[in-house]
């Protein structure tokens, strides 16, 4: 019986050891499949739900992206306040955007720098995590943004259309560039450079405002395709 039950634990010990490596191995895939397979269920009621709710905008708890925040992130996924989606055809970037900041929410998903923001109205300001993988997040940002391409975003509502008007690398610790400016409507999109320690900062003109079905067929398209492609 004594040898096996030792024969028993040295194969489940061995069983976890190889889970383990495996989990090693595969972490860079198991993280960005994590990420690429959110696709929450965004309507105009949900949206409404999540606008209620409490946010955090504490930027100093932001942590960096590592394997175990993602895995958290998922099983609480349900606490992601999605209130709109963010649509870059140039980049092939399509994201939920989330209120707040918390490392649940940039796991996932765009996230807001301010409370109370409105699309097509003062500084929309979000920001994302830049990834290894381009094609992921805001990733797509750091390699593709161009001034002069489109972005869009939409509160399922209307489509809110801006032209990039400037791309440049600010300093971790300059926080104004998402203060509202006066007589100005923008929108600011923040992700890390590749060493983190700096931002990119790609920043768009507002253009204007338009019904769902009045906007670009490719933007339709890729509003009610899955997100993180």
């Amino acid at each position: 019986m004594k040898a096996k039950v030792k024969k028993w634990s040295y194969r489940v010990i061995i069983s976890l050891l190889v889970l383990v490596s495996l989990a090693l191995i595969f972490n860079r895939q198991i993280k960005n499949w994590l990420i690429s397979s959110y696709n929450p269920v965004v309507t105009e009621k949900t949206i409404a739900t999540s606008k209620n709710k409490n946010a955090s905008f504490d930027f100093s708890k932001v942590k960096s992206l590592d394997w175990e925040t993602v895995a958290k992130a998922r099983a609480k996924s349900n606490q992601i306040n999605v209130i709109g989606e963010v649509a870059y055809p140039d980049v092939k970037m399509n994201l939920p955007i989330a209120a707040g900041v918390d490392n649940t929410t940039l796991a996932l998903a765009a996230g807001t720098l301010k409370a109370n923001q409105k699309m097509g109205e003062g500084n929309y300001a979000i920001a994302g995590h830049h990834m290894v993988n381009n094609n992921i997040l805001f990733s797509p940002l750091y390699w593709e943004a161009r001034v002069g391409q489109k972005v869009y975003l939409t509160d399922l509502k209307n489509v809110y259309e801006y032209t990039v008007n400037e791309r440049k690398f600010i300093p971790a610790t300059d926080v104004s560039v998402i203060n509202d400016v006066p007589n100005k409507k923008m929108l600011t999109m923040i992700t890390c450079d590749a060493t983190g320690a700096k931002r990119l900062m790609i920043r768009a003109k507002y253009d204007k405002k338009m019904s769902n079905n009045k906007a670009p067929h490719n933007v339709q398209k890729m509003l009610a395709s899955k997100f993180n492609r």
